[in-house]
């Protein structure tokens, strides 16, 4: 407590500082700051009038009847909370991590020689519904991602900074569309994540534009920073909801298949996960670890834990599992939920390693970042986040089995909750003379693609559409295309997948209830 209230002292000492010396003339030229300098001493008068008191097992006998603690509702409170400030290092640090692993990502995904393997090889590419114009663009597809290493730099170091995050934005978001068959949980997340903070200050400290411009900020509004932490919490939190299940918590699978097929791991391969204990072990830890950890991380008391679970988890998923650079994203992602004394103690340790302090001299240290357009920030960043809690529970509107159907599914950050084989052969009928021949699939796709597409309904109807307006081309007259089509899901014997009398020619892409999915006819309990 001595060392946040001593942290508060300091900053409305700042704030105060920072005003006219004549209050009247103050207020009449700049009330924002006079209602910050108020804001910021009101915050010690709580830890003063409650924390202390309750530290120091001080009794009191009487109601207090200020405006200390207001409803959350009450407009004076969001208000308040719109006031709150927190030092600009939290914000600085994380777009400084968030820019350096992009660009090793992207740097790494280059040299693996994914561009080409991924987007040039195939000669046909799965879209996603309304983004059927976003295509590879033959060479210049590594045009796109050197655009995109560069921004992520650019975002690391803050230059042009509002620039730099919104081309990173686009261009990773693009080569996110390319080809529905990469689509990964982590990658939205990336986009999301990127998008939320084209609005936010993150160059306010510690970039190449305080250098520029000659200026810093010393604190942002706090919003800005929890609203990173929201977006955590709600990718950790659905996470876990959706793990409530019965197919992960009562059967273990699939994890049962994924880590039985590590038996080459030294040492545990093949004792512990070969044992069922230990996959039943996984997979209710790996609920309650979603569920809590962020409250875990919010709470000061239990945060340094917490993270350390984080760093475990994570590590320990990246060596079962080839996810990629999505552990080490959210291992660093965390560190947002430190308070930000930490922050700045991490910056400072930085700037010493490579020498930056000298630069200080040069920077004029402002007190708060005002941004310009800060209402209408707010308000995109609050349609944001209402779309974001409520478009992952949009599996409800389907019937069916949203494991086996997968109406609703992308999106949601359900994480690694099916493993589905299929089996999908297409029969192409001439409308007119009936004549009919199969196709063999690898004549059109890369060996990914057909394994995406053999258990996926969206992909099956739009690899039908290409078939048939294939075919048309080719000369054949009324083109029908049928799919026989087998899958198995977690574990379960492989079953009849599409119904094999529709033709899929006639059936529309969209949003509408696919009728032509056989149902599974087995209940999966949980959300």
């Amino acid at each position: 407590l001595g060392q946040t209230l001593v942290s508060k002292l300091e900053a409305a000492e700042i704030s105060l500082n920072d005003l006219d010396s004549n209050f009247i003339n103050q207020i009449n030229t700049n009330n924002t700051k006079m209602l910050l300098a108020f804001d910021a001493l009101q915050t010690i008068v709580v830890n003063l009038k409650t924390d202390m008191l309750s530290n120091f097992n001080i009794a009191v006998d009487y109601v207090d009847a200020d405006v200390d603690y207001l409803n959350f509702f009450d407009l004076n409170f969001i208000q308040s909370y719109l006031n709150k400030k927190q030092d600009s290092s939290s914000l600085a640090l994380f777009r400084l991590s968030f820019g350096l692993l992009m660009t090793v990502s992207i740097i790494r995904f280059w040299q693996k020689g994914w561009i080409q393997t991924l987007y040039l090889d195939p000669s046909f590419h799965f879209s996603f519904y309304g983004f059927e114009w976003v295509k590879p663009i033959g060479e210049f597809t590594y045009l796109i991602f050197l655009v995109c290493a560069i921004s992520a730099f650019m975002v690391a170091i803050g230059y042009k900074y509002y620039l730099s995050i919104i081309i990173f934005f686009l261009s990773f978001t693009y080569i996110e569309l390319m080809d529905k068959t990469t689509y990964l949980n982590h990658y939205y997340f990336i986009s999301i994540l990127s998008f939320l903070m084209i609005f936010l200050p993150c160059n306010a400290k510690f970039s190449i534009d305080n250098i520029l411009s000659k200026e810093k900020y010393t604190f942002v509004p706090k919003w800005n920073i929890d609203s990173i932490k929201l977006l955590l919490f709600i990718v950790y939190f659905y996470s876990g909801l959706a793990k409530i299940n019965s197919d992960w918590l009562l059967n273990a699978q699939p994890l049962k298949i994924w880590l039985m097929s590590n038996y080459d791991l030294p040492i545990i391969g093949n004792t512990i996960m070969q044992k069922e204990w230990f996959h039943y072990a996984m997979s209710w830890s790996g609920m309650f670890y979603d569920l809590l950890i962020p409250f875990l991380l919010i709470y000061n008391r239990t945060r340094v834990y917490a993270f350390l679970l984080v760093v475990f988890f994570h590590l320990f998923t990246a060596v079962l599992f080839p996810i990629g650079m999505f552990p080490y994203i959210m291992i660093i992602a965390a560190l947002i939920f430190f308070d930000q004394e930490t922050h700045k103690k991490i910056l400072i340790r930085i700037s010493n390693l490579f020498n930056l302090s000298k630069m200080k001299s040069v920077i004029r240290e402002n007190n708060y970042f005002n941004h310009p357009k800060q209402k209408l920030s707010l308000f995109i960043i609050t349609i944001f986040f209402i779309f974001q809690i409520i478009f992952p529970f949009r599996y409800f509107l389907y019937p069916g089995e949203l494991f086996w159907n997968e109406q609703g599914y992308k999106f949601s950050w359900r994480v690694m909750l099916i493993e589905k084989k299929g089996y999908s052969t297409f029969k192409i009928v001439d409308g007119k003379s009936k004549d009919s021949f199969y196709v063999m699939n690898e004549e059109f796709l890369t060996e990914l693609q057909e394994r995406q597409m053999s258990f996926q309904p969206d992909f099956i109807l739009e690899y039908a559409h290409y078939l048939g307006d294939h075919f048309t081309n080719k000369g054949i007259e009324k083109v029908e295309v049928y799919v026989d089509s087998y899958v198995t899901l977690n574990g379960r014997m492989n079953k009849r997948f599409i119904d094999p009398d529709k033709d899929l020619m006639k059936e529309k892409r969209g949003f509408k209830n696919k009728e032509w999915i056989l149902p599974l006819n087995e209940k999966i309990k949980g959300f």
